[in-house]
């Protein structure tokens, strides 16, 4: 069984964003949100908030009543790069100059643990 859980429209690059999610990814779910609550990188946030959000998501499938969180890790982590916001600068000799604003959309799955993968 799995769940997942999207976040769209995170204010922040794609590439910034997969330097962290490379450090957890397959991963189980508490030794995950340990690394993310460490990391001194600003998109370790919206990762953990992701995260959070897909755990819950889990626990709350209707057939899910008999799983444990510590059972749960993470089977896939995407991030996908969203619109561009384009802006406009100044720039010398009367120039105008293109500032893109870029935006992401992570996407989460988790899923437990197979018993024969344990022993």
């Amino acid at each position: 069984m799995e769940a997942k859980a999207i976040a769209k429209y995170i204010r922040m690059s794609p590439r910034k964003i997969r330097r962290v999610a490379d450090l957890i990814r397959g991963k189980d779910v508490g030794e995950a949100l340990n690394i993310l609550h460490f990391t001194r990188k600003s998109a370790s946030r919206p990762l953990e908030k992701t995260l959070r959000s897909a755990v819950s998501n889990m626990l709350n499938l209707e057939g899910s009543s008999k799983v444990d969180p510590d059972e749960l890790y993470i089977k896939e982590i995407r991030v996908d790069e969203g619109i561009t916001l384009r802006r406009f600068r100044a720039a010398s000799m009367g120039r105008a100059v293109r500032i893109r604003k870029r935006t992401s959309h992570i996407t989460i799955k988790v899923a437990e643990l197979k018993e024969s993968a344990n022993n």
